[in-house]
């Protein structure tokens, strides 16, 4: 059995006592942060997935065309060579409308539209007949041709007796879409046969004279059939509407009959009374009318 420690040799100093404290952590001590890193990430990439769902559900087939197109690497390396990239603004600007488009809203002008000539300059995409910017010269053009198809329908009807009588029965208007000509009835004449869809012979005549005025013109037509408010005893055998659709198709084979092309007939419409010239009045006789109207020409690419 050892004896009491004892001082070093030739020396009265005590000996020294080490104390070694040892700490025992319990199960709710601190175990590091690499779970908050963890978690952060988890978040991160919910926050993505949720901004990639509603992304897919607000946006259309081209819109999310438009955004894969912009991280694409091509449509990248394209923008740095792009507006504003050669050196110091390289002589564009960052709005340049003929560059890169700096904004979704934005396209280009000139870099995506081939000239009709193949021309370039401010005109771009225009020819010299059909286009948008010559539709008003289309429409001048084709209030003159209206006019003069007035002109030589009304000569027409003032040399031939039977017609000249008719000749208050129509009535030109010119209107937003077009010129229209309505062949309206009156108590003392009606263009149909009562109740039904058969034209008289005066207003047949009349209306194969207006065939010949407009089937060399390249206007759309449109027709639409008007009657009084009268009704009839059983509905569902004949009404309004049946009529006046009715005259309106008879009307239009009677315009084909007279060599208007098929492709022209734009819309044949029937509207029963609830268009009434009269509107005072419903049932008065002069609101049955046909209404053939021709219809401006609308301007197309290359034509």
């Amino acid at each position: 059995m050892p004896g009491p420690a004892r001082a070093p040799h030739g020396n009265n100093q005590p000996p020294k006592i080490i104390v070694k404290k040892v700490y025992v952590e319990g199960h709710g001590g601190h175990h590091g942060g690499a779970w908050k890193v963890a978690y952060a990430d988890f978040v991160t990439a919910m926050m993505a997935f949720f901004l990639l769902m509603w992304l897919l559900g607000a946006t259309n087939e081209k819109q999310r065309k438009a955004l894969a197109d912009y991280f694409a690497p091509t449509l990248v390396e394209f923008k740095q060579n792009s507006a504003g990239s050669n050196g110091l603004f390289g002589g564009s600007s960052l709005t340049d409308p003929d560059n890169y488009p700096h904004r979704a809203g934005q396209t280009g002008t000139r870099s995506l539209t081939v000239p009709a000539g193949a021309e370039g300059g401010k005109s771009v995409g225009t020819g010299e007949k059909g286009s948008l910017k010559n539709k008003a010269a289309l429409a001048a053009e084709d209030r003159k041709n209206f006019s003069r198809m007035r002109a030589t329908l009304q000569a027409k009807m003032q040399s031939d007796g039977k017609l000249a009588k008719l000749a208050r029965h129509v009535r030109f208007v010119q209107t937003r879409d077009g010129m229209r000509i309505d062949l309206v009835d009156d108590a003392k004449y009606s263009m149909f046969d009562l109740g039904t869809t058969a034209l008289v012979s005066d207003a047949d005549d009349l209306i194969g004279l207006i065939a010949t005025s407009i089937r060399d013109m390249e206007n759309p037509i449109m027709i639409r059939g008007h009657t009084d408010a009268l009704g009839y005893g059983n509905p569902l055998d004949m009404n309004n509407w049946m009529l006046s659709s009715g005259r309106s198709e008879a009307t239009r084979r009677r315009l084909a009959a007279g060599g208007v092309a098929e492709a022209r007939f734009e819309r044949i419409e029937g509207v029963a009374d609830r268009e009434p010239m009269i509107a005072d009045n419903p049932a008065d006789p002069r609101n049955r009318r046909v209404a053939i109207t021709l219809l401006y020409r609308r301007g197309e690419f290359g034509k």
